[in-house]
């Protein structure tokens, strides 16, 4: 995988399409080794979490063209590759397992990143109503040891409107994401192990996917 991260590396110092354009052939050939990689996790995620089907790996794929109508920062290109293996593909609302290659800032990642209203609000209602069950899931050794905190960046101060404040977890319902991470090392990604390593990270994490997802299926309008 050096060849990838090498691309990426070469295109955060030269982020215009000039460069791209002239690069085209390296980012073709790092785009099918990251391709290659996602088809080998979603076999490997589908063996052990039923809900996931053998999907092609351009559907899990996020582009590499930013959006650059509403940011500051008008470089056309992202730097990193990144794959969300989940029913429906990227762009799905459901909880999934994530995969992002970037020079000195790699990880493997998982839950669901800022859903729709009605998905928050169905999460939320599914931890209300099962609090044990979701901490024994993510104060299980195991998945500490990977996964120490969930992502509290954008974290509520308040409870969300319609919860009681006085609920005793009421703390696990202020997520706006609900989602885990771990770091990436380079020398994993460049090493035979890679695929077993991540698939072994994926499979701690998947009681927290069915949880999450069971709340979707339930809860969600």
């Amino acid at each position: 995988m050096k060849e990838v991260l090498d691309f990426l590396s070469d295109l955060r110092e030269n982020n215009h399409s000039v460069w791209f354009q002239e690069n085209k052939e390296r980012y073709q050939g790092a785009r099918e080794k990251f391709l290659m990689l996602t088809r080998g996790l979603i076999e490997g995620v589908h063996q052990f979490d039923g809900s996931i089907p053998l999907m092609e790996p351009k559907d899990c794929m996020f582009r590499i063209f930013r959006d650059v109508r509403f940011s500051k920062d008008k470089t056309p290109y992202k730097v990193n590759f990144g794959s969300f293996i989940c029913n429906g593909g990227r762009n799905s609302c459901r909880s999934g397992y994530y995969i992002h290659f970037e020079p000195g800032a790699s990880f493997i990642g998982g839950g669901i990143y800022m859903p729709p209203v009605n998905v928050l609000k169905a999460i939320r209602q599914e931890i209300y109503d099962n609090p044990e069950e979701f901490l024994s899931i993510i104060q299980d050794e195991n998945f500490k040891k990977i996964y120490p905190d969930l992502y509290s960046e954008d974290k509520l101060k308040m409870a969300p409107k319609g919860f009681p404040k006085e609920f005793e977890h009421i703390d696990l319902l202020k997520y706006k994401s609900y989602t885990c991470m771990t770091p990436l090392d380079e020398r994993i990604i460049n090493s035979p192990d890679l695929i077993d390593h991540v698939l072994e990270s994926f499979r701690i994490m998947m009681p927290f996917n069915a949880f999450l997802n069971r709340g979707i299926d339930y809860w969600a309008e």
